[in-house]
């Protein structure tokens, strides 16, 4: 009997414990369908909206970034100014000397020929005095006469 008594005395704080948790239950589902939100298409619409506009004002900013650096590669040079102007000075200074030295490569040549002609007008003895005088233009002098020898003999 002790045992029944025991048994019964389990099952009824049992009962009283399912009995709480029904009575809690029933109180959590009325408190559910109190707060249960509506669904509807009006609030869907504003939500969509509202992240829609989020994303255009996104998409408006992405763009005018990309433009700025569209605008930027267009007017972007891939030879910095300093460099083109170095370029530009070491070329207008090489035409310069080539420009000078042929100058003066013609007047020299001009000034053999004139030599040149003297030499041929005069006699043999005056050459020989001149050269006697100035040594530094006998060897330019004899270079230039084989050259323009040369030159004869293959036209």
């Amino acid at each position: 009997m002790k045992k029944l008594d025991e048994i019964m005395e389990l099952m009824t704080d049992e009962m009283e414990d399912f009995k709480v948790a029904i009575l809690k239950l029933e109180q959590l589902s009325k408190q559910l369908c109190d707060l249960s939100i509506p669904i509807g298409t009006e609030a869907l619409d504003k939500n969509l909206n509202s992240f829609l506009e989020k994303q255009k004002q996104e998409n408006s900013l992405k763009d005018e970034v990309l433009k700025n650096i569209d605008k930027k590669l267009k007017h972007a040079r891939i030879i910095p100014n300093y460099l083109l102007i170095l370029v530009c000075s070491l070329g207008i200074i090489s035409l310069s000397l080539l420009g000078y030295f042929g100058y003066s490569l013609i007047a020299r040549q001009n000034d053999k020929f004139e030599l040149y002609q003297i030499f041929t007008e005069t006699n043999n003895e005056k050459y020989q005095e001149y050269l006697l005088k100035n040594p530094e233009i006998e060897d330019d002098f004899i270079q230039w006469l084989e050259e323009k020898n040369k030159h004869c003999h293959d036209n």
